[in-house]
C-alpha cells in the first residue's frame, strides 16, 4: 500500500474499532439488564455475571462489525469529500478503485473475522452461555431462597422463608408441594437450612409440622416433628429439558443433524443455520460496497452529499432487512437457500460495476436528464 492508501486505511480501521467498541458496550449494557434478576435470585457472584454476559458478545459482534464498518466508511468518506481531500487525491491521479481500495481491504478483513466468529467462536461461546444460564437457573447448588418471597424452586414446589441469618440459617419456613391432582402437602418449621449433597438439594427443618390434604376424601393429616428433611427434586419435566439451539451447535453437528424429536419446522431452523453462518460474514463487504458506490461515484459537490448519505443508509437498511427476511423464509423453504447467497453478494457486484464504469453510468444519468432544445433554437431574429 502507498502512503495515501495506508493513511485512509488506518483512518477507517481506528474509527471502526471505536464505533464497534461503543456499540458493543451499549449492547452489553442493554442485554445484561435481562440477567440481573437471574443472578440475584441464583446467588451468583459479580464475576460470574460479567462472564455470563460476556459470552453473549461474540454472537452480537457478527452484526455489530458489519454495521460499524458501514458507519465509519460512510462518515470518513463523507468527511473527506466535504474537506476536499478526495478531490485532491483524484487530482493526484487516484482513480475510483484506488480511492475505494482501503475500505475494500478492511471489508475483506472483516469478512475473515466474521467467518472466524460464525464458524467457531460464536457456537462455542453461545453453548457455554446457555449451559451456564441453565445451570444458574436449575442447579440447586446455586439456589438462594430469598427471604420474604415465595420461591418456585422446581415444578410444584414453592418455598417461603421469613428471614435468612448471616450464617445461612432459615427462619420461618413454609413449603407447599403439589405432588399430583390427588393430594398436596404444606410444611411449616421454625428454622432450618438448605444443604446440598450428591442426591440433590434438601431443606433440613426443625420444630415444625407437615400437613397432607387428600382432595378425594377431603381428609387433612397433620404430623408434628422435631426434625425432618424436605427433598427438592431436580426439574425433570419435559418442558424443562434443555434442547440445544442451532446457534450453539458446531458445523459438524449441523451437517450430521440428529432429527430425533424435531418437526419439519425445527429441522428447517437447524439446516438454515449452516447457510446463515456461511453468508452473514459476506455482508461486511456488501455494506462496504454500498457505502463506496453511493459516496464516491459521480462528481464531488458540497450540495448533494447529504442526499447521498441518506441514500446509502436506506440501501444498507434494505440490505440488512432483506438478509434477515430471506433467512427466516429459507427456514421454511429449502429452495430459497441459493437466494441467501445471491442477496449477500449482490451489493458487491453492483458496487464493482459502479466503481469500474463511473463514466458510462454518469453519462447515462446525464443523458436521461438532458432537456430538449427550445423550438426556436438556432434561429436569428
Amino acid at each position: 500500500m502507498n502512503g495515501l492508501t495506508r493513511y485512509m486505511f488506518w483512518q477507517l480501521f481506528v474509527g471502526m474499532a471505536l464505533v464497534a467498541s461503543a456499540l458493543t458496550c451499549v449492547v452489553w449494557l442493554t442485554q445484561s439488564l435481562r440477567f440481573v434478576d437471574l443472578i440475584v435470585n441464583s446467588g451468583l457472584t459479580a464475576g460470574t455475571f460479567v462472564y455470563l454476559t460476556g459470552l453473549m458478545m461474540p454472537n452480537f459482534l457478527t452484526i455489530i462489525l458489519p454495521v460499524s464498518l458501514f458507519a465509519i466508511i460512510t462518515f470518513s468518506y463523507h468527511r473527506m469529500i466535504m474537506d476536499r481531500e478526495l478531490v485532491v487525491m483524484r487530482a493526484a491521479g487516484l482513480g475510483q478503485l484506488a480511492l475505494a481500495k482501503p475500505a475494500i481491504i478492511l471489508g475483506i478483513l472483516m469478512v475473515g473475522v466474521g467467518y472466524l466468529l460464525s464458524l467457531y467462536i460464536v457456537p462455542t461461546s453461545y453453548a457455554e452461555f446457555r449451559s451456564l444460564k441453565w445451570d444458574a437457573r436449575y442447579n440447586f447448588s446455586h439456589i438462594l431462597l430469598k427471604e420474604g418471597t415465595f420461591n418456585d424452586v422446581s415444578r410444584g414446589v414453592t418455598v417461603y422463608v421469613r428471614e435468612r441469618t448471616d450464617d445461612g440459617q432459615l427462619l420461618g419456613i413454609m413449603a407447599h408441594i403439589e405432588k399430583d391432582s390427588l393430594k398436596s402437602e404444606t410444611w411449616l418449621a421454625e428454622r432450618g437450612a438448605l444443604v446440598q449433597n450428591e442426591d440433590g438439594a434438601r431443606v433440613v427443618m426443625f420444630n415444625g409440622s407437615r400437613q397432607e390434604f387428600t382432595n378425594e376424601s377431603k381428609q387433612l393429616t397433620i404430623l408434628y416433628f422435631d426434625q425432618s428433611v424436605l427433598d427438592l427434586e431436580q426439574p425433570t419435566a419435559e418442558g424443562n429439558v434443555r434442547h440445544r439451539e442451532p446457534r450453539e451447535r458446531s458445523m459438524a453437528e449441523l451437517y450430521d443433524l440428529d432429527t430425533t424429536g424435531l418437526d419439519d419446522r425445527g429441522i428447517g431452523k437447524y439446516k438454515v443455520e449452516i447457510h446463515r453462518r456461511l453468508s452473514l460474514p459476506l455482508t461486511a463487504l456488501g455494506f462496504a460496497m454500498i457505502a463506496l458506490s453511493v459516496l464516491i461515484s459521480g462528481a464531488f459537490t458540497r450540495r448533494g452529499e447529504g442526499k447521498r448519505v441518506i441514500a446509502a443508509v436506506l440501501l444498507a437498511a434494505g440490505y440488512q432487512g432483506a438478509m434477515l427476511a430471506i433467512i427466516n423464509a429459507a427456514a421454511k423453504n429449502e429452495a430459497l437457500y441459493p437466494v441467501i447467497y445471491i442477496i449477500a453478494v449482490l451489493p458487491f457486484f453492483f458496487g464493482a460495476l459502479v466503481l469500474l464504469t463511473p463514466g458510462k453510468l454518469g453519462a447515462l444519468i446525464r443523458k436521461k436528464n438532458v432537456l430538449p432544445p427550445p423550438p426556436n433554437a438556432g434561429q436569428t431574429v
